[in-house]
């Protein structure tokens, strides 16, 4: 006599496995709303209330935690001591195990009641699946109904390995730790404990990529769970595959978008902001973007802050980009922009915080730490001189790009767009001087922001000397009053923001 027991919540394919199953000998067991669903679907089932002589308990949280269900899934059929205490206590083993669990998930994203959502929390079925998983010599573990078809074909000749029963039960463990770490998930956030002593993440695979960040990497994308908004979330409007190079910089991109109330523009290489504009219309802010880099943006990934138009569109159709992101698309930008078969078209909501923690791989192990969301704590004029409105416009808009370059950064600005911006240098008079070069003669009138302080002030003086005329920075040098004397000798207005921006 053979045995499977079905627990489901999902009853995706159950009806048509149970059927195989059937036709192949099983008894088919089975509990509560399953057991109904079965029964109203013609399917002759013993209920597991028939087995253990209990009803279910605690209206309905107690049905399967029992010890004739757990020893009929845990016997070891080699061992002949455990078969003989199943006999005499008339249990007879169970072969297969179908589960899946309750929609936790679904729960969090529905409701709002912490008292309904814990209802929600499996506890039997993980019992179940992982008692069959770790028993994977003797019994089948099945969580997904992908395997449904070729595990029912298998039993049905024979011909279900041991490799193939491993690999069910690794599928199984990592649903079970999957799920549990949902849960975990959850609460930790839920009650605001950022930094457990046991740090559990999941993520649940999007597909596979064609390669990595190059061609002989392999590499896939996963999700959070928990979220519902952030790039990995965004929809697909047109274009071909997105790349794991695409992924990373239209994270950066919308990332950097996000930071600005007004109509913006941002052009993205490398993870790198190369060029960043506000203005009145999306159209304006394209037009400084192109000004600001006009060689950079080739094939680029650029983001806007508004409904993409299809003025603005039309405009970039003759410039070779590799995505476009925005919260929305006008049908004739969508019409112009199809036009280019291989262009892809993100629509990203950038409305919700997407991340409460930030994490960064390293060999052996991980950093795990809030978001950088702070902009300033307090802005400090330091210098004899204070900005005009305009500069301080203009300070408060180069801040927030260089919150989102890699340090060491520099940003140079004017009229809210970017002239120029240095990254990633190993000393901050490297990244000014690249930004003065690169603006040439428009560096008279415009500001520098500094995503960390200036140990010394020679590139302060550098600035100065070029025609930059107000500085926004961190402080808290041992040499400030060196840097703000230098400020001070050529009259520039310098600001003390006291929050660092690194980025590495």
């Amino acid at each position: 006599m053979k045995n499977a027991l079905i627990s489901v919540w999902d009853k995706s394919g159950i009806l048509d496995l149970v059927g195989e199953l059937a036709r192949l000998g099983f008894t088919i067991m089975s509990t509560g709303g399953t057991a109904e669903y079965l029964l109203k679907n013609g399917v002759a089932v013993v209920p597991t209330s028939s087995i253990t002589s209990f009803n279910q308990l605690l209206g309905g949280k107690v049905k399967s935690l029992h010890p004739y269900i757990h020893a009929a899934i845990l016997a070891d059929r080699d061992d002949p001591n455990q078969i003989g205490e199943l006999e005499r206590l008339g249990i007879e083993p169970i072969d297969v195990v179908v589960v899946n669990f309750y929609p936790f998930k679904n729960a969090i994203e529905e409701k709002n009641d912490l008292d309904e959502i814990v209802e929600f929390i499996d506890i039997g079925g993980p019992a179940m699946l992982r008692a069959a998983a770790k028993n994977f010599k003797h019994v089948v573990p099945l969580c997904d109904v992908s395997d449904y078809g070729w595990v029912a074909k298998k039993l049905k000749d024979g011909s279900l390995s041991l490799e193939d029963r491993l690999k069910l039960a690794c599928k199984a463990f990592q649903y079970s730790a999957w799920y549990d770490a949902i849960v975990s998930s959850y609460f930790s956030r839920f009650a605001e404990e950022f930094f457990p002593q046991l740090l559990t993440l999941t993520y649940e695979k999007v597909c596979e990529l064609r390669y990595g960040e190059n061609p002989h990497q392999k590499a896939a994308l996963y999700k959070d769970p928990l979220s519902r908004d952030g790039i990995v979330n965004a929809q697909k409007l047109h274009g071909k595959e997105l790349s794991f190079n695409n992924l990373v910089d239209a994270d950066s991109a919308s990332s950097t978008v996000k930071e600005f109330d007004e109509p913006c523009c941002v052009v993205v290489k490398h993870a790198n902001p190369c060029a960043v504009a506000c203005a009145e219309t999306l159209l304006q802010a394209f037009e400084k973007v192109l000004s600001a880099d006009p060689v950079s943006i080739f094939g680029g990934i650029i983001a806007f802050n508004r409904t993409l138009d299809g003025e603005t569109a039309q405009r970039m159709a003759d410039i070779f980009l590799e995505v476009v992101v925005a919260p929305s698309y006008s049908e004739e930008a969508l019409s112009i922009l199809k036009k280019k078969k291989n262009l892809r078209l993100l629509r990203v909501s950038l409305e919700e915080k997407v991340d409460i923690y930030d994490l960064r791989k390293l060999s052996g192990g991980l950093l795990f730490q809030t978001p950088d969301e702070i902009d300033y704590r307090e802005l400090r004029i330091v210098s004899q001189r204070k900005p005009t409105e305009k500069e301080l416009r203009d300070l408060l808009f180069a801040w927030k790009v260089v919150k989102h370059v890699k340090s060491n950064a520099i940003v140079l600005a004017k009229d809210r767009s970017t002239l120029a911006v240095g990254m990633g240098q190993p000393n901050r008079l490297w990244p000014t001087e690249h930004c003065l070069r690169i603006a040439g003669e428009n560096s008279k009138g415009s500001v520098l922001a500094s995503d960390a302080f200036f140990p010394f002030p020679d590139a302060v003086e550098l600035a100065a000397k070029s025609g930059v005329s107000a500085i926004i920075q961190p402080g808290g040098s041992i040499r400030d009053d060196e840097v703000i004397e230098v400020a001070n000798k050529y009259g520039m207005a310098m600001v003390f923001t006291g929050t660092r921006h690194f980025k590495h």
